[in-house]
């Protein structure tokens, strides 16, 4: 269907009306426990909530939540991703509050508020009887956070994958269009020695003097600005006294970039830092813990084009940007993608985070409108 100056004015005068109900969604989908690798608890959650909308949902064996909207069979689907993992511990306080036009608490706004606003745009969707020109295939994914690797979005393109016209991902900051994805690997350094007393074995090579080289000399990479490419030790660990030369010892190393070739070429030279420099009679191994692929989708790509004109039309100038978010696993796969957000979030991450209330209404609009508009776009003549 084509959206009237009728329908568009509807959308935003609904979408505005149902700022509270997405805000007290929004509180009960946050106070459910899901950290990455633990989502369960809130898949079956989101997954009765469906359920409460009259759809049948169906959750994979990773925890994926899927509904699909439409009954187009012999047509392409348009997929939208909200992930429903956070990065707090399960034994996190989820104390949720409000104060005026400020919503907080741990997960909140990354992603809480994108998930119950994909349920909402369906039910807006669903009052207005509209059918979409390809079916939606809604789904609140796993393992988007910390080491998740991006499981549940893999999955979800995977299974769709021949049938896939595009993908919308909510998460973020509204005015924001995520376009490029930003590539990582992620590793894990291990150190191995034969350790000793740090006396009578004085001279015996120490694991954690082998880690140290070896990030003495990551620390001196030299990485270009442009394409941006980037380095961190994130964790060590190691030894088991101030007294004892370590036998072991381990670093968690993120490595990223926007260009693929880029990022090979500092996974390789971070290969070789670490298998050459810890020094003789210790051993090194290397883990891959995370493959999060890069890409992007041109700013004049027919469907960031439209996700700009949405965003105009609810009064946000829009700005094309790169992030690392489920958005990276179709994007890298030459799929029509766009990431968008609902609303401004600060303190992502802390539990200190919050959302501000009042855009939601116009996030919500976008969703709505962006579900209608993209389908037209991205429909097999």
């Amino acid at each position: 269907m084509d959206l009237s100056t009728q329908d568009l004015k509807r959308i935003l005068a609904d979408a505005t009306e149902r700022i509270e109900d997405v805000v007290m969604l929004t509180q009960r989908i946050c106070a459910v426990p899901a950290p990455t690798g633990e989502e369960h608890e809130r898949a079956k959650f989101v997954a009765d909530l469906w359920r409460e909308r009259g759809y049948n949902p169906e959750v994979d064996e990773l925890g994926n939540v899927y509904v699909r909207r439409g009954k187009k069979a012999d047509r392409p689907v348009l997929l939208l991703l909200t992930h429903i993992d956070t990065v707090f511990p399960a034994s996190t306080p989820l104390t949720i509050r409000r104060d005026g036009d400020l919503l907080y608490g741990p997960g909140i706004g990354d992603n809480s508020v994108s998930v119950a606003a994909a349920l909402t745009a369906v039910e807006l969707l669903d009052t207005y009887g509209w059918e979409t020109a390809v079916d939606l295939v809604l789904v609140a994914n796993v393992g988007e956070e910390g080491l998740g690797d991006l499981r549940g979005a893999r999955k979800a393109v995977e299974r769709y994958r021949e049938q896939l016209a595009g993908v919308l991902v909510v998460d973020g900051n509204i005015g924001s269009i995520v376009n490029v994805a930003v590539g990582s690997k992620r590793l894990k350094i291990t150190v191995k020695g034969p350790g000793g007393h740090s006396f009578g074995s004085f001279g015996v090579p120490s694991a954690i003097h082998g880690l140290g080289r070896i990030i003495a000399g990551l620390a001196a990479l030299q990485v270009p600005s442009q394409p941006k490419t980037t380095f961190n030790v994130g964790m060590i660990e190691g030894g088991t006294s101030i007294n004892t030369i370590a036998s072991q010892a381990t670093a968690l190393v993120d490595l990223r970039s926007v260009d693929v070739q880029a990022l090979d070429q500092l996974v390789e030279q971070a290969r070789m830092v670490i298998l050459q420099q810890a020094g003789p009679g210790l051993q090194t191994e290397i883990e891959i813990l995370g493959d999060r692929p890069a890409g992007s989708r041109d700013e004049n790509d027919p469907l960031v084009q439209l996700a700009k004109q949405t965003l105009q039309w609810v009064g946000y100038e829009p700005h094309c940007v790169a992030s690392s978010t489920d958005a990276n696993i179709p994007i890298s796969l030459g799929i029509p993608t766009v990431c968008v957000g609902i609303t401004r979030g600060e303190k992502a991450h802390t539990t200190n985070e919050f959302l501000h209330v009042s855009p939601i209404g116009k996030g919500l609009a976008q969703i709505v409108r962006l579900c209608i508009d993209a389908s037209n776009l991205l429909a097999w003549p």
